[in-house]
């Protein structure tokens, strides 16, 4: 498969072309819409760091860098969400946004299909050094539950690793 042609178009990364479908039915990279496939940010990043894809922006291939700069700017959180997502995706889970939850991202377990299965993880990746109040945890804890997801909490330390707390609701 030769590198997937995509463009950025304001804050959108997307792709027309043949292996831009075939990877989304193979892998699930991404989203069709329309006769296009769209990219989160945090696909293209990874897709970009694999070899697997090349974004220009009008007729100007962008560098890693510079695709790296134009995605800090869209997004602020991208340094400590990106990290996430690549663990994550790595570790052989389909991971998508959650913007319509106000988190992340979503997580579908191994082996899961979007759109098949519902995620089994709603996603929210902080910094060790940000605090989080009682009140954001129980909000993000009640989206969780009101999605019928577990919450996953990602925490990115000063070295880049990544620790992950799952947290459920129980009846006892």
């Amino acid at each position: 498969m030769e590198k997937i042609k995509a463009y950025l178009v304001g804050e959108i990364v997307s792709s027309a072309e043949a292996d831009a479908f075939s990877l989304y039915k193979k892998s699930h990279f991404g989203e069709p819409k329309e006769d296009k496939i769209q990219y989160s940010i945090a696909e293209a990043m990874f897709l970009l760091e694999k070899d697997k894809i090349e974004i220009f922006s009008k007729d100007k291939k962008l560098s890693r860098k510079d695709f790296g700069e134009k995605c800090r700017k869209i997004d602020k959180k991208i340094q400590i969400k990106y990290p996430v997502f690549k663990d994550l995706r790595e570790r052989g889970y389909v991971v998508k946004t959650a913007l319509k939850f106000g988190a992340d991202f979503r997580v579908y377990d191994k082996g899961s299909k979007p759109g098949e299965k519902h995620a089994k993880w709603i996603v929210f990746a902080d910094h060790e050094s940000k605090q989080l109040t009682w009140h954001e945890f129980s909000a993000k804890n009640r989206v969780a539950h009101s999605t019928k997801k577990n919450l996953l909490l990602a925490i990115v330390d000063e070295e880049g690793d990544i620790s992950y707390y799952e947290v459920r609701w129980i009846k006892p």
